[in-house]
C-alpha cells in the first residue's frame, strides 16, 4: 500500500499550487483534503495558526527559503514538484497570446463602430441565429466545451459585424445576442479552468444585457459569477454575487430568480451556514414550482432549470454541509433522472456522488462509481470533474482504505 501523502499530491490543484509556489491555496487544498485545522497544519510546519490564516486569506507572503522549506518537509511535497517550482521561477516569461477564449479585441466598439453597412439585418436572419445558439447550447451539454469555442467565438464576431445594418428595435436584438453569446463563451472559459477569460466575458455580456435591457441575461452573468466564486471555495463572494442578481435586475423570470436563490443557498452551505442554507434553497424550490406552471416566460438559456437540476444542487450543499447520507441520496435521485445525453453533467454529479461516497465511509461504492466516471472526465469533464475525482481518491485515503491508492492508480493511467 502506497504513502497517503505522497498519493495526496498527485490532486491537480494542489500541484499546480506548489508550482506556482500560491502557499495560500496549498495550505487551504491540504486542510480540506486531510481534515487538519489551521493550528495542526500549523504544527507540521513549524508555524503558528494566526500565520497559518494569514497565508491562506493572503495576507502574508511566504518569502523566505526557510519557510518555503519548512513547509515542504512538514507536508511531504515531493522533491519533483520542487524542481517544477523552482523552473517555473526562473523560466522567462512568455509573451502575451490571447489564444484563450476570453475577448482579443474590443468587441463593445465594434459593435457601436462597425463600418461595413453593405448588410442589413432582417428579424428572420436573427431568429436563425437564436435557434443556432440554443441548438450550440444543447451540443455541449453532449459534448463538452473544447469542440464548441472556436466556433463561438466565430459566431460571435458574425453578430457583431451584423449591428451595422441592424435598425431601430432589431439593433437591440443583435446586442441582446452578443449578451447572450458572450455569456456562453464565459461558461465554456469557466468549464475549462480559465477563470479570467471567464470573468471577462461575463463582464462583457453584463453590459451589453444591461445596454439591450435585458434583466434577465443582467441577472443570469452575475449568477455564474457566484458560480464561479463558489468554484473556487469563496462562499461569502458567491453570497454576495447571487443577492445581487437577486435584486439589482428588477423584472427578472421566476426561474432566473430561483437560479440566484440557490446560488446563494450554495455560498452559505459553503460557509457552513446549514440554516440560512436551508431558507434559500426552499426559497429556491418555490420559485421553480412557480416558474414550471409558465415554462415560456422563461429565458432560452434556462431550458435546463428544473426539478430534476434543482435536486442535484440539494446534493452539493448538503456536501458542503458534511451531510452525506442526504448528498448521495439527492445526488443519486437526480443522477437517476438525469438525461444520458447530458454527459458533461452526469460526469460531474458522479464525481460529486463518489465525493460523498467516500466521505460517508462506503469506500467500496465510491471507488465503482469513481472508476465508472473517469473516462468521461478525461475525454470532457476537465478540470472540475478531475479534481473532484482526486479529492475522492484523498478523502479515501484519509481514511485508509486500501481503495484510495487503487482510485489514485486509475486516475493516472488517464492523466
Amino acid at each position: 500500500m502506497g504513502d497517503f501523502r505522497t498519493d495526496l499530491w498527485s490532486h491537480p490543484v494542489l500541484a499546480t499550487a506548489v508550482t506556482d509556489e500560491d502557499w495560500g491555496q496549498v495550505f487551504r487544498t491540504y486542510r480540506k483534503l486531510t481534515g487538519l485545522s489551521q493550528t495542526k497544519l500549523g504544527e507540521l510546519v513549524g508555524l503558528v495558526q494566526p500565520d497559518v490564516s494569514d497565508i491562506e486569506r493572503g495576507r502574508r507572503r511566504v518569502t523566505s527559503r526557510e519557510v518555503r522549506q519548512r513547509i515542504a518537509t512538514g507536508l511531504g511535497i515531493p522533491p519533483s514538484l520542487h524542481t517544477q517550482a523552482a523552473q517555473a521561477k526562473t523560466a522567462p516569461v512568455p509573451a502575451l497570446a490571447l489564444t484563450g477564449p476570453g475577448p482579443d479585441e474590443d468587441l463593445l466598439a465594434r459593435v457601436t463602430s462597425v463600418v461595413d453597412t453593405t448588410h442589413r439585418v432582417d428579424a428572420p436572419t436573427l431568429d436563425w441565429l437564436d435557434r443556432l445558439l440554443a441548438e450550440h447550447r444543447r451540443a455541449e451539454d453532449v459534448i463538452g466545451s473544447r469542440p464548441l469555442v472556436d466556433v463561438m467565438r466565430n459566431q460571435l464576431h458574425t453578430v457583431v459585424d451584423l449591428y451595422a445594418g441592424a435598425r431601430g428595435t432589431l439593433a437591440d436584438r443583435v446586442i441582446r445576442l452578443a449578451s447572450e453569446h458572450a455569456q456562453f463563451l464565459a461558461w465554456m472559459a469557466q468549464d475549462q479552468g480559465q477563470t479570467a477569460a471567464a470573468l471577462a466575458w461575463y463582464d462583457r455580456s453584463h453590459e451589453w444585457a444591461l445596454e439591450a435591457g435585458d434583466p434577465n441575461m443582467a441577472a443570469t452573468t452575475l449568477s455564474m459569477k457566484a458560480h464561479m466564486a463558489w468554484s473556487g471555495g469563496r462562499g461569502t463572494r458567491c453570497v454576495r454575487l447571487a443577492e445581487a442578481a437577486r435584486w439589482s435586475a428588477p423584472g427578472t423570470s421566476l426561474g432566473v430568480q430561483g437560479m440566484a436563490a440557490q446560488m446563494a443557498a450554495r455560498g452559505h452551505a459553503l460557509n457552513g451556514d446549514a440554516d440560512d442554507a436551508q431558507r434559500l434553497l426552499d426559497e429556491a424550490q418555490t420559485l421553480i414550482t412557480r416558474a414550471a406552471e409558465h415554462p415560456e416566460d422563461e429565458p432560452p438559456w434556462m431550458y435546463f432549470y428544473g426539478e430534476t437540476w434543482f435536486t442535484l444542487q440539494r446534493g452539493m450543499a448538503a456536501l458542503h454541509l458534511r451531510n452525506w447520507q442526504t448528498a448521495i441520496d439527492h445526488l443519486t435521485t437526480g443522477l437517476d433522472a438525469l438525461p444520458e445525453d447530458y454527459r458533461r453533467d452526469r460526469t460531474w454529479y458522479r464525481a460529486c456522488l463518489a465525493h460523498a461516497l467516500a466521505s460517508a465511509g462506503e469506500s467500496t461504492q465510491a471507488l465503482s462509481v469513481a472508476a465508472t466516471t473517469i473516462p468521461d472526465a478525461a475525454a470532457i469533464g476537465r478540470p472540475h470533474s478531475w479534481n473532484e475525482l482526486h479529492t475522492t481518491a484523498a478523502v479515501l485515503l484519509r481514511h485508509r482504505a486500501r481503495e484510495g491508492h487503487q482510485l489514485v492508480a486509475a486516475l493516472r493511467e488517464h492523466d
